[in-house]
């Protein structure tokens, strides 16, 4: 089968750009021929502001040259994933012109919420959902902390809305949880299109309980505010347990002070690592520790890559992260923005060994079940073939 994979890359690397890259390699271990197309933000800093927010609306550029590839190479299906804001959603216009299937990834909320995240508006994220025009965003500065740069996003949405972009030019939205699948389907997308199929990682040399060191606790991720940085740092103000904290982000020179004014000598900050490297360094920890505060993870990757290593987590018990971690069973989950709570599970999954090996085989039963590239390749390529059939 040849399959065109479309993605718009952002300036900071992140989880949609791991996944991309993790399907098109599963793809072509299968002998598939996948094609891709990318555009980089990292360009926007040398365009032109206005052609910029004209483009995020409608990619004359992207139109054409997504139509040229299906011309020249045609393929059977394009599966696209992230479209903002330089491919825009022009390019399935230029599918269905030539009669070509589109799938899209729905990895993050930029279609009913401006911000992406629920986040950046705080109290006020949830009047977006289910509006024609998502005002509430553009009132509150939700992206980029920007009403102008907000209202761009906004309008994309808006205007696309209106010419039923989502409902008639995509044939099948592709979901990682349940969750979020609900929530598009509250915001109007069509419930018959939406396909739940969760990301996958793929599985390292696993090392069993008993070889493994569990000499801390561990967070990896961005150091953003939606990500709980600041409850996971004012909850290891009450902990002695060493922590190792792997990411950087808006954040980072805050973290790092904040340790060093509170004497936080049992947290640790490490640096960029290898894939092998951040593998070993999960692998070695005794529980994963999932914070995010006020803002609904889209699935959370690094769970399932603790889970296939046989690692518990410790997690806010906000969205998707209830749905992956089952409580008592595969993890903890504390009351999200709560860090005495925070402090209280992970003393607790610290102090309880034997009960923490236990959730971190049961982890690893759940990944074997749900997590793995043979599933995600089998409800993938399903996908695919009834698209293909169908047309």
């Amino acid at each position: 089968m040849r399959i065109l994979k479309v993605h718009n890359y952002y300036v900071q690397p992140g989880g949609e750009d791991t996944v991309f890259h993790a399907e098109v390699e599963l793809l072509r271990s299968y002998g598939h021929e996948v094609i891709t197309y990318v555009e980089d933000n990292k360009k926007i800093e040398q365009m032109n502001k206005a052609i910029v927010a004209l483009q995020t609306v409608w990619s004359f550029s992207s139109y054409r040259k997504i139509k040229q590839i299906l011309e020249d190479e045609r393929p059977s299906v394009v599966h696209f994933h992230n479209t903002f804001p330089l491919i825009s959603p022009a390019a399935y216009y230029a599918c269905r012109e030539l009669r070509i299937p589109v799938v899209q990834t729905l990895d993050n909320q930029r279609l009913i919420c401006p911000s992406a995240n629920f986040f950046g508006t705080g109290n006020f994220a949830w009047k977006c959902l289910g509006t024609n025009i998502p005002w509430p965003g553009v009132l509150h500065a939700c992206y980029h902390n920007s009403r102008l740069h907000t209202g761009v996003v906004a309008s994309m949405v808006s205007i696309h809305r209106w010419l039923k972009t989502w409902q008639q030019m995509v044939d099948i939205f592709l979901c990682s949880t349940n969750f979020y699948k609900d929530l598009f389907i509250q915001s109007g997308f069509p419930s018959e299109k939406i396909v739940v199929m969760p990301h996958y990682v793929r599985q390292l040399p696993y090392v069993s309980a008993k070889d493994k060191s569990g000499e801390y606790a561990l967070f990896v991720g961005r150091l953003d505010p939606e990500k709980g940085v600041e409850t996971l740092l004012e909850a290891w103000r009450l902990l002695k347990i060493p922590l190792k904290i792997r990411g950087d982000g808006q954040l980072t020179l805050q973290a790092k002070q904040f340790v060093e004014l509170h004497h936080l000598n049992h947290v640790e900050f490490v640096g960029r690592l290898s894939e092998e490297e951040l593998s070993d360094l999960i692998n070695k920890a005794r529980f994963l520790i999932v914070p995010s505060g006020g803002y609904y993870e889209t699935f959370g990757m690094v769970i399932v890559e603790a889970y296939s290593k046989g690692v518990p987590v410790v997690a806010s018990n906000l969205g998707v992260t209830s749905e992956i971690v089952s409580d008592k069973y595969t993890g903890l989950l504390f009351e999200s923005g709560n860090p005495r709570d925070l402090a209280d599970k992970a003393a607790w999954m610290w102090d309880h060994t034997t009960e923490a090996d236990t959730m971190g085989r049961n982890g690893l039963e759940f990944f074997e079940n749900y997590y793995t590239d043979k599933r995600c390749y089998h409800t993938l390529i399903k996908v695919y073939d009834e698209l293909i059939e169908s047309r």
